[in-house]
């Protein structure tokens, strides 16, 4: 409850203090002329409510996307305010430069590799997962739902589509959204185990064809190319109630998610509420409603996300409406860096290298924005914070411990103008294995390598390349040579953090040995059926 406190100034005149002692004085002799029970009416004054917590998360949107990022000519007025009167940080980072691994460490405040959540063949989870998240990862949602809180997601999921793996199942009251990427169900093309099987039987021909005609897809987006999902699930006193809408119209995606979520603040501002708004949006296919439709000089993508940031707008003006503007925590960020392989279709990254699924900055550094009214001191932050760190810094705004989150820091102090960030280093993950780590203004690479078929081609450094990211955000000159000493510094932080990390087995390429054995049943027994995924 400290962070509710009501904060003097640190230093008064002799004037000030006379003037204090003055008033605490008459307000003493108001208190004894009252009735003794108008007197315990004072005393007892209901405590202030924790703060409500909105975290909206875009999908691949790039550092350089934003009007407050430096984008010419996408217009982000809603999102630019939350920035101008809150908190911009310029070096805030996800753990990881793709979709799965990025939200498990949002919501569990844990490296992925910790827990399994990522791959190191396959990135991310795919449709008809048999795993997902585990049961034993604590989320946000169930610790800030053990303190009393509402809690309603809005949005992308993508860790995991099976019954026992879905939001409701790991702290959601209730759920709206796309349980996996809105690209993932193809209408007439390979499924995701189908092109495994093409892959591992040496198809390349048929691989290439495939993503031609997927290539033409992504770049003139039509509904009839897919059949993504939008599930609906709530939980109740004797369980669950799922039902799915397929296909659902992805243009009304965003539109739809903001509808849901201005509901759940109506019906949950006389309690604290924890509110996640995982866009669906803008990965590609690209799709927006058509009052959004031509509308940006950034073109489709420009569409899309302008759509982005009038859902926050309308959020933010249901907030207040509901008169909890100033007892709410909103964060803006994303999940990664955009995806470049889709040229205009897929974002910028600004001056930060390369995008999505790189462990260069243009890959897990993103936009962020702190928004809080007269608690959060507005700035712009050139301090290293993650999104990892949204777990501890709010459960230390609730008044509770983040004991699970194994990773998250506490950036409360920053927020609220009493501290630095806690946060001094940064590792950098490409599936299992540590790509890069970050310390203070410096970043090492030991492999670099670009994503999509995309260059650089994979390198592993045998000396590491140093580049200092406050002088050279774009990472263009490696200056290793001309320090060692920093270079040995962070080789020996890197030892530190390795030593403190067990990494667990990669749960996403699970399904490749579920696979091959099929395979393998099925040239065995040539005339068994095709049923088991």
């Amino acid at each position: 409850m400290r962070y509710w406190r009501q904060r003097m100034p640190k230093r008064m005149s002799h004037t000030s203090v006379w003037a204090m002692a003055l008033l605490i004085t008459l307000l003493m002799v108001l208190l004894m002329a009252l009735p003794a029970s108008a007197a315990n009416d004072v005393g007892s004054t209901s405590p202030v409510m924790p703060p409500n917590i909105v975290i909206f998360f875009a999908d691949d949107l790039g550092y350089g996307d934003l009007g407050s990022f430096g984008h010419p000519y996408i217009r982000t007025p809603n999102i630019d305010t939350l920035a101008a009167n809150g908190q911009r940080w310029t070096d805030f980072y996800v753990a990881a430069a793709v979709c799965s691994p990025s939200r498990a460490a949002l919501l569990t405040g844990r490296l992925p590799v910790r827990s399994g959540l990522y791959g190191n063949t396959i990135r991310v989870y795919f449709p008809d997962e048999p795993g997902g998240l585990p049961q034993s990862e604590v989320t946000l949602a169930e610790a800030l739902k053990d303190n009393g809180y509402a809690t309603g997601m809005f949005g992308k999921w993508h860790l995991g589509d099976a019954p026992h793996a879905l939001p409701t199942r790991h702290g959601f009251d209730e759920w709206i959204g796309v349980p996996y990427s809105n690209d993932m169900n193809w209408v007439d093309e390979p499924d995701f185990a189908e092109l495994v099987k093409l892959s591992m039987r040496g198809n390349t021909a048929e691989q290439a064809a495939v993503y031609a005609r997927r290539g033409a897809k992504y770049a003139d987006p039509k509904a009839e190319h897919f059949a993504a999902p939008l599930m609906f699930s709530r939980a109740t006193n004797n369980g669950f109630v799922d039902r799915v809408e397929q296909p659902t119209d992805q243009t009304l995606l965003t539109q739809r998610a903001t509808e849901a979520a201005v509901d759940f603040v109506q019906r949950s501002a006389d309690e604290p509420f924890f509110l996640y708004m995982p866009y669906s949006m803008p990965h590609t296919p690209l799709f927006r409603s058509d009052a959004f439709a031509g509308r940006s000089l950034g073109g489709r993508y420009g569409d899309v996300v302008e759509e982005i940031d009038a859902s926050v707008g309308a959020i933010h003006d249901a907030i207040e409406a509901a008169g909890v503007l100033e007892n709410t925590l909103i964060i803006f960020t994303s999940d990664n860096g955009p995806w470049l392989f889709m040229r205009e279709e897929g974002g910028v990254s600004g001056l930060l290298r390369d995008g999505k699924g790189t462990t260069f900055e243009g890959g897990v550094r993103v936009p962020t924005v702190f928004y809080w009214p007269g608690t959060v001191v507005p700035e712009v932050v050139s301090e290293i914070g993650s999104a990892m760190d949204l777990f501890t810094t709010v459960m230390a705004l609730v008044g509770d411990d983040a004991a699970s989150a194994t990773d998250a820091l506490d950036l409360s102090p920053r927020l609220l103008g009493e501290g630095v960030s806690p946060r001094n280093e940064m590792p950098y993950y490409r599936g299992g294995s540590l790509y890069a780590y970050r310390k203070g203004p410096w970043k090492l690479h030991f492999i670099t390598e670009g994503a999509y078929g995309l260059p650089p081609a994979k390198q592993q450094h045998e000396t590491p390349q140093l580049y200092h990211l406050q002088r050279d955000p774009a990472e263009r000159f490696d200056v290793a040579a001309q320090n060692p000493r920093v270079v040995a510094d962070l080789q020996a932080a890197v030892a530190a953090h390795q030593a403190a990390v067990t990494i667990a087995p990669p749960l996403f390429d699970a399904r490749l040995a579920a696979i091959a054995a099929q395979m393998q049943r099925q040239a065995a027994n040539p005339t068994t059926p095709n049923n088991d995924q």
